[in-house]
């Protein structure tokens, strides 16, 4: 990929950052006395447009709408789509997940459906129906003929996330591999590290078997996938000293306590974690890293939202919703 042909993208990817949510906004967000002070700061962003009166009811399909727009403008200038798939694809995978268990139980999620910025409800509908569907890649038809069959054989929902998560983390590695990226194959690989400690870590808790664990974590990573298994059947000690010897020990350092890793704070850490490798593209002119940047930038800024308007709705602190919050540029 000629990292030249971005020169005219990512101009438009700094008009775009400069609509984000500065911290500070945030932070009066995070000190605001109710919802309702909250609202009013919130109708004052570019999500206000999407808003209804009803503002609890609408503040989550503004966020969706407001990323849906992002979205539709960049596709149309991107150099190579699978730069912005390689992002979107979660939430690709996620409408799979909830339209083929739609489609097995025989009810109506299409509330659930997330644009990716590609396949549209109807596209995937269709494909999970018939097994094919104009416009859909292999291995979308492959992950839902695979859970078919699987589904066929036991008759159980229960297996279908595990080879839907599993099939993700090898698009996410095949797609890297194709755009032939440096620092986007080093991103890729650290987030399937990631994924693979957090389910790992999630697999002892829960006392899931070796044999559950060995067919839920990816071997597309970094981290040898037979590492991760010698500690599912220990505990969550010894995967806490086995991650110390990776290239990941300062990164869980600070969340470890008494010698275990802290399950509740592992997932916020990988969100940052990822956040802090795409500062790095905000002093790079050409190339997929700020495209990227602003799509991992908007997707973290609708979690913090969504974080502070549902804590002050059920009574959570200011400090119990800052400890929870994900780092944003400029923190």
């Amino acid at each position: 990929m000629k990292q030249a042909m971005y020169h005219e993208l990512n101009p438009l990817v700094r008009l775009k950052e400069l609509e984000l949510l500065s911290p500070e906004l945030l932070t009066r967000m995070v000190k605001s006395d109710d919802l309702t002070e909250i609202e009013t700061l919130f109708r004052g962003t570019i999500y206000g447009e999407y808003l209804t009166d009803n503002f609890y009811e609408s503040f989550e399909e503004a966020l969706g709408q407001s990323q849906a727009s992002l979205l539709m403008e960049l596709v149309k200038m991107i150099p190579d789509p699978d730069v912005i798939w390689i992002y979107t694809m979660r939430y690709t995978f996620h409408n799979l997940k909830a339209l083929i268990k739609a489609e097995l139980l025989e009810q109506n999620f299409d509330a659930l459906y997330i644009y990716d910025g590609f396949y549209s409800l109807d596209q995937i509908k269709t494909a999970i129906r018939t097994g094919q569907a104009s416009g859909l890649p292999d291995i979308l038809l492959e992950s839902i003929q695979e859970v078919r069959e699987h589904f066929e054989e036991s008759n159980s929902l229960q297996g279908i996330d595990i080879i839907l998560d599993r099939n993700y983390l090898n698009a996410q590695r095949k797609i890297a591999d194709k755009i032939g990226e440096p620092e986007l194959s080093e991103e890729v690989t650290s987030f399937i590290d990631f994924t693979n400690i957090l389910m790992t870590a999630r697999g002892i808790k829960q006392q899931r078997s070796r044999n559950f664990m060995l067919t839920a974590l990816s071997s597309q990573g970094s981290i040898p996938k037979e590492e991760l298994l010698a500690s599912v059947e220990i505990g969550l000690e010894q995967l806490t000293n086995y991650l110390r010897t990776t290239s990941y020990a300062e990164v869980i350092e600070p969340i470890i306590q008494n010698n275990t890793i802290k399950l509740n704070q592992l997932e916020r850490l990988c969100d940052d974690y990822l956040t802090s490798f795409y500062e790095t593209a905000q002093t790079q002119a050409f190339g997929p890293l700020p495209v990227l940047a602003l799509l991992n930038a908007k997707a973290i800024e609708a979690k913090n939202l969504r974080l502070i308007i549902t804590g002050k709705r059920v009574g959570l602190t200011d400090e119990q919703i800052r400890e929870r919050m994900r780092e944003t540029y400029g923190t």
